[in-house]
């Protein structure tokens, strides 16, 4: 149960480090500074594949308890928890609420920050049309009504 515990420690501060990232990752998209956002999504994929490398071993290590205290391989922690004797009761449904709580954090962020990318990918989008067609409204799903524009005269000495 040690070696659980340990991992289940690690694996609850990778989530913290994720949280942190995407954390950054929307202050990036918020203040439009575009230039660290491939830093930013790169420093999350890096805590996510050290994560999956992490439930690995807590695979490993929940089976091994598991053993110990007469259950099937690949228990949820919950039931790993009911079937373990105290202290190790009230330690595994703790790691199991932490769980719980930053995993609810991280879906809402990351919905959070795929919604700004969505609008920012339609914001470019619509000045990358703009060069070439001009928007004279919009749709109800809110993509622009367009018609093309005559030539423009670019002055690119500024």
């Amino acid at each position: 149960m040690d070696k659980l515990s340990d991992i289940l420690w690690r694996e609850r501060e990778l989530l913290d480090s994720l949280l942190f990232k995407l954390e950054v990752e929307q202050m990036v998209l918020a203040t439009g500074r575009t230039h660290w956002l491939g830093r930013a999504a790169r420093e999350v994929e890096l805590v996510l594949t050290v994560l999956r490398e992490t439930e690995i071993l807590r695979s490993v290590a929940a089976d091994e308890a598991a053993e110990t205290v007469g259950l099937s391989p690949n228990p949820s922690l919950r039931a790993l928890a009911e079937a373990a004797p105290e202290p190790w009761r009230g330690i595994l449904l703790d790691h199991r609420q932490g769980f719980e709580e930053v995993s609810r954090q991280i879906t809402a962020l990351a919905e959070n920050n795929r919604e700004l990318l969505t609008v920012g990918l339609r914001s470019a989008r619509e000045a990358l049309l703009d060069l070439e067609q001009s928007a004279e409204g919009y749709r109800p799903d809110g993509g622009a009504v367009l018609t093309e524009l005559t030539p423009r005269l670019v002055d690119r000495s500024l």
